[in-house]
C-alpha cells in the first residue's frame, strides 16, 4: 500500500472550466439525468465536458452491487424512469455527439437486468441521432444470454465491458461479478460481430505476472479495444490504492497488449474507459460496419 496519499504530478487533471464545460453541464442538468463522470468522481471530467463529450448513466444512481474499486452509490433502487431513453436521445442531440458512451448501474433487483430499458435507449438515441456511433457500458446481466442479446438486438456500434483488474482480484474488487462471466459478455458480443472493447486498472495490488496473463487472455478473446488506466480510491471505505504507477510502465503494458494481438490500446494514468472514444470511431470504421447484416 502507498504511504502517501499525495498524488504524482502524472495524475493532476484538467479543471472543470470554459463555456463548453458549463453548456455540458447545463445539458445534463436539464434532461435530469446521472452520468458515470459525476457518480464515479472521474479525474477526466473537466476535460472531456469541455470537449462536450459526456458518458450518460442510465437505469438511476444506485447499483445494486458494492464493487470496493467503485464510487458510485450501492443499495436499492428506488427508480425506474421509463422516460430516460428520449431524454437521453434529446440531450446527445443538443450536445451534438458524433460518439457516446451509455453505461449504467447493475439492477439486479430487475428481472431483465434493465436489458428492456437499455434497448430503447440505444434505438431512441440511434432515431433521433442517426450520424452519432454508439458505445454500451452495461453490466453482465448475470449471464443471462438472452437480456445480452436484448440489448445487443438493439444494434450498438461498440460493446464494452470491463474486467477491471486481474483474475486473483475479482472477488474482493468485484464481489458479485466474475472473470469467466465477463469474458463470456465480451467474446458473446464478438461472436455476433461487435467491436468489444473492455478496462482494467493498475495499482490495486495486481502482481506483474498476472497483468500479463490477463492481457493474453484479452487478445485471445480477440477483444478489440483496451483501456489501462490508474486506480484512484474514491474513499477510506474503498479499496486502497497498493502503488502509483509510472507512465514508462503504463507505456509497456500498451506495448504488450499490441504485442499479444489487441487492435487498439489506450493506457496511461488517467485513462479511463470512455476517455476519447470518440478518436476510435473512424479506426474501426463504425457507420460502415452498421450495413453489415445483424447476427
Amino acid at each position: 500500500m502507498i504511504e502517501s496519499a499525495r498524488k504524482p504530478d502524472w495524475l493532476r487533471a484538467k479543471l472543470p472550466a470554459g463555456p463548453e464545460f458549463l453548456e455540458t453541464k447545463q445539458n445534463v442538468d436539464q434532461h435530469k439525468l446521472h452520468t458515470v463522470c459525476q457518480s464515479a468522481q472521474c479525474p477526466n471530467m473537466g476535460e472531456c465536458w469541455s470537449r462536450r463529450s459526456a458518458t450518460v448513466m442510465i437505469l438511476g444512481n444506485i447499483c445494486t452491487r458494492s464493487c470496493t474499486f467503485c464510487a458510485v452509490q450501492s443499495g436499492r433502487p428506488t427508480e425506474l424512469d421509463l422516460g430516460e431513453p428520449a431524454r437521453v436521445a434529446e440531450s446527445i442531440a443538443q450536445m451534438k455527439l458524433r460518439h457516446v458512451v451509455i453505461t449504467s448501474v447493475a439492477r439486479d433487483d430487475l428481472k431483465d437486468g434493465g436489458a428492456s430499458v437499455w434497448a430503447a435507449t440505444v434505438r431512441a438515441t440511434r432515431h433521433r441521432n442517426p450520424e452519432t456511433t454508439i458505445e454500451v457500458l452495461p453490466a453482465d446481466f448475470r449471464g443471462e444470454q438472452v437480456h445480452l442479446d436484448t440489448l445487443l438486438d438493439a444494434r450498438p456500434d461498440i460493446l464494452n465491458h470491463n474486467l477491471e483488474t486481474v483474475e486473483r482480484l475479482q472477488r474482493p474488487v468485484r464481489k458479485t461479478a466474475r472473470y469467466d462471466r465477463s469474458f463470456w459478455v465480451l467474446k458473446h458480443a464478438k461472436s455476433r460481430d461487435f467491436i468489444t472493447k473492455t478496462g482494467m486498472m493498475l495499482g490495486i495490488g495486481e502482481r506483474k505476472e498476472e497483468v500479463a496473463a490477463l492481457l493474453r487472455d484479452i487478445a485471445a478473446a480477440d477483444i478489440d479495444i483496451l483501456t489501462i488506466g490508474q486506480y484512484l480510491s474514491p474513499s477510506k471505505e474503498h479499496a486502497p490504492i497498493d502503488r502509483w504507477v509510472h507512465p514508462d510502465e503504463f507505456a509497456e503494458w500498451k506495448a504488450f497488449a499490441l504485442a499479444a494481438g489487441v487492435k487498439h490500446v489506450e493506457s496511461g494514468p488517467l485513462v479511463r474507459s470512455s476517455y476519447r472514444a470518440d478518436e476510435q470511431v473512424v479506426k474501426f470504421s463504425l457507420m460502415e460496419r452498421r450495413q453489415r447484416p445483424a447476427r
